[in-house]
């Protein structure tokens, strides 16, 4: 039960600060796509965060070759998480509000909870059942309440379930990533040389996948649109995903995922401020419920990894 509460009080910090960063990159997100395809901003996004990662492991010490079965592994969780996950992300926010979408993606927990449960025979606590269903049920009135301040005509309909479709394929793409950094193949790897190299190989099929969709490289003069870049690039990707892929690592995916429960809060909290959101009722208590859910799952016992 100690070594429990360890785990829990050393993951804290890095658990919030990768909650505050992700809750604030979805509204950079809706400014990228205002005039670039979606795809050229992925691919310029990973490949300076890719930069990004190479110097910090070269800051750190640490040699990016990797063990026998690295760069394999390094491919297989690259593709679907710095590719596939973000090209279906950016599209989603061409038909929902970057609020509708961050609730959403917090459902990454149930795909992670459930692969980790059939690949890496992780066991499920009944107490982390419950948090799940609660924070899932919270997650819902949040969603509902989007959907009320949005009245939807036959062709908006239409728009919101393409959008929850490019949504649910991110989900099982970021999914097959997370789990895949939570076998013991990737625990014995360091995780800054496997991350770089993954998002080496996520930039290489996200340039080959967006030249075939959108054509040549597009990019946006702005000023305002190249710090984005940098923000989503540096910040909100050099940052956070070794705390991320620590906490997947130290937590289990499962937790972790848990993550994605509290950025939709901390992205309504800053709409609130910069794009005028208004709370209601049930808005509120979406996001207490919500809260609820995440502290039930993390006090579950540290033996059963959820």
């Amino acid at each position: 039960m100690n070594s429990a509460r360890s785990i829990r009080s050393g993951a804290l910090l890095p658990f919030l600060l990768v909650a505050l960063i992700w809750g604030s990159t979805w509204l950079v997100i809706k400014d990228q796509i205002s005039a670039v395809p979606p795809g050229w901003s992925v691919t310029w996004r990973f490949l300076l965060a890719s930069f990004g990662m190479v110097i910090l492991a070269h800051f750190r010490g640490e040699s990016l070759r990797l063990p026998l079965g690295g760069q394999r592994l390094a491919l297989l969780v690259g593709v679907p998480q710095f590719c596939l996950n973000f090209q279906f992300v950016y599209r989603a926010e061409h038909y929902l509000t970057s609020g509708i979408v961050a609730v959403l993606f917090a459902m990454l927990l149930v795909p992670n909870a459930l692969f980790s449960r059939l690949f890496l025979g992780t066991k499920l606590s009944g107490r982390f059942l419950l948090g799940s269903l609660v924070a899932i049920t919270g997650i819902g009135l949040l969603l509902l309440h989007e959907y009320r301040i949005a009245p939807l005509d036959g062709s908006a309909q239409a728009s919101v379930l393409l959008g929850i479709g490019f949504i649910i394929c991110a989900l099982l793409s970021a999914s097959i990533g997370n789990v895949l950094q939570a076998t013991e193949q990737a625990r014995r790897m360091p995780v800054i040389p496997l991350l770089a190299w993954a998002m080496i190989w996520g930039t290489v099929a996200n340039i080959v996948l967006s030249w075939i969709i959108s054509g040549p490289p597009q990019f946006d003069p702005r000023p305002q649109y190249f710090a984005g870049i940098v923000y989503l690039a540096l910040i909100g990707s050099v940052v956070t995903f070794p705390l991320y892929f620590g906490l997947i690592r130290t937590m289990g995916a499962g937790r972790a995922a848990y993550n994605g429960v509290l950025v939709p809060v901390i992205a309504m909290g800053l709409s609130t401020m910069f794009e005028g959101y208004r709370w209601s009722l049930l808005a509120v208590a979406g996001a207490v419920v919500a809260m609820t859910g995440l502290l039930i799952a993390l006090s579950a016992s540290g033996k059963n990894r959820g």
